[in-house]
């Protein structure tokens, strides 16, 4: 058996590209750790590791720039 005996099915299926939608939200539920195995799956197939590299990244910054505008306000709110 050579590199090419796939199934159809299966070239057709690794060719397609995740949208935005689909890494932001695979990013999301895997911070969160309720990322389903068919999506796991499919992002393992069609993904790029760097889309979700920089998704988990800028996800990361976000995420602490709004704890640290949260504890800010609650912190100056509670000085006055």
């Amino acid at each position: 058996m050579g590199d090419n005996d796939h199934d159809p099915s299966d070239t057709q299926h690794d060719k397609q590209k995740l949208n935005p939608f689909q890494v932001i939200g695979s990013v999301l539920a895997a911070a969160l750790g309720v990322q389903s195995s068919k999506n796991r799956e499919r992002d393992f197939k069609q993904g790029h590791i760097g889309i979700f590299v920089a998704a988990g990244v800028v996800f990361t910054l976000l995420f602490i720039g709004s704890v640290v505008t949260v504890v800010q306000m609650v912190v100056t709110g509670a000085a006055k």
